[in-house]
């Protein structure tokens, strides 16, 4: 990630010193933060979803848009059966979309189990593609802090250029902010440079108010980016919940001055889905946030029905799609 950031006013130092006070029993700072989460319209969210998917757009633009699309996808393979033969075979797919066909760009990153960064990292060196790994017990975040820390600086030093943390959703659930916050800082500084992605699991937060509170407490507490769902869970990321969760990084950035990116994942499968979700970008957050340094989709099988609308979309004709599949 490249792109150039706005100077920040909100600093992992000062959300140390947070999590300090609150450890020392002086939560009123963060506790005011969270006290001023104001609630959400569901209503309101749901009718401007609706409004914002029934949007058209120009041929030329929706080129841009899928091609935009596969830049900003994370490709993504999180199975217990996943081998090295596997990584290596979705690095190729992820740097060579379409094999002979140069126009067609390279994905963002890999997204892969801690034990197949090595092999990742083998596969895509000089590609210009980031390999992201989660970490902390993931899928359930149900482990030893401990344990959770040890895994995000194992996956650092195997090279991650990029971390997926999940929360402690028991804890938030049960209203205990606190360690949320603790844990989010703390992985924070395991990862060092590596940027870190904090997925909220939306499916089990509830409710939308409940989305937002963990989006403010994730990002004040230093993620780079928040991110929506593991993929394990029903329901993954819904259009509602994106709105939700980019409309409190637009008020995050109003306070703070500092600019967080967005990632939903699981459940978006069609080039139809993800132009829908990027029109719901644009409207929220503006040209700023089109970009890989600040958006992605977190994908298994979004990239081929990409690829064959985008075929559609040039010649008027699709390709068969096992041009695009592993097999």
């Amino acid at each position: 990630m490249t792109a150039a950031r706005r100077p920040d006013t909100f600093s992992h130092d000062q959300a140390r010193a947070l999590a300090d006070a609150w450890a020392d029993g002086r939560s009123g700072a963060i506790g005011g933060l969270l006290g001023r989460v104001t609630a959400v319209d569901q209503v309101g969210v749901d009718e401007r979803v609706d409004s914002l998917r029934r949007r058209s757009i120009k041929k030329q633009s929706k080129v841009w848009a899928l091609d935009l699309a596969i830049r900003m996808m994370d490709l993504t393979t999180l199975e217990g059966k996943d081998t090295p033969g596997k990584v290596r075979a979705l690095c190729q797919k992820g740097m060579r979309p379409v094999p002979g066909d140069p126009t067609i760009p390279h994905v963002a990153a890999i997204c892969v189990y801690p034990a197949m960064i090595a092999d990742a990292k083998d596969a895509l060196a000089g590609s210009g593609v980031k390999v992201a790994s989660v970490a902390t017990g993931f899928p359930s975040g149900q482990t030893f802090r401990e344990i959770k820390l040890a895994e995000v600086r194992a996956a650092v030093d195997a090279g991650a250029d990029e971390v997926d943390m999940v929360i402690d959703r028991g804890a938030f659930l049960s209203g205990d902010y606190r360690t949320v916050f603790e844990e989010i800082v703390q992985v924070k500084e395991a990862a060092g440079a590596a940027h870190l992605k904090v997925i909220l699991e939306t499916g089990e937060l509830e409710t939308y108010d409940n989305v937002r509170r963990a989006s403010i407490l994730a990002m004040t507490a230093g993620a780079d980016f928040i991110k929506t769902s593991t993929g394990k869970v029903v329901p993954a990321a819904t259009l509602p919940v994106t709105l939700v969760m980019l409309e409190a990084i637009r008020d995050f950035e109003a306070a703070t001055g500092r600019q967080v990116g967005m990632k939903p994942a699981g459940g978006i499968r069609t080039s139809k889905d993800a132009i829908a979700w990027l029109v719901v970008l644009y409207e929220t957050l503006g040209p700023r946030w089109m970009t890989p340094d600040w958006f992605r989709f977190g994908a298994s099988g979004l990239l081929n029905d990409v690829l064959m609308q985008l075929q559609k979309e040039r010649t008027g004709r699709y390709q068969d799609p096992d041009r695009f599949s592993l097999d």
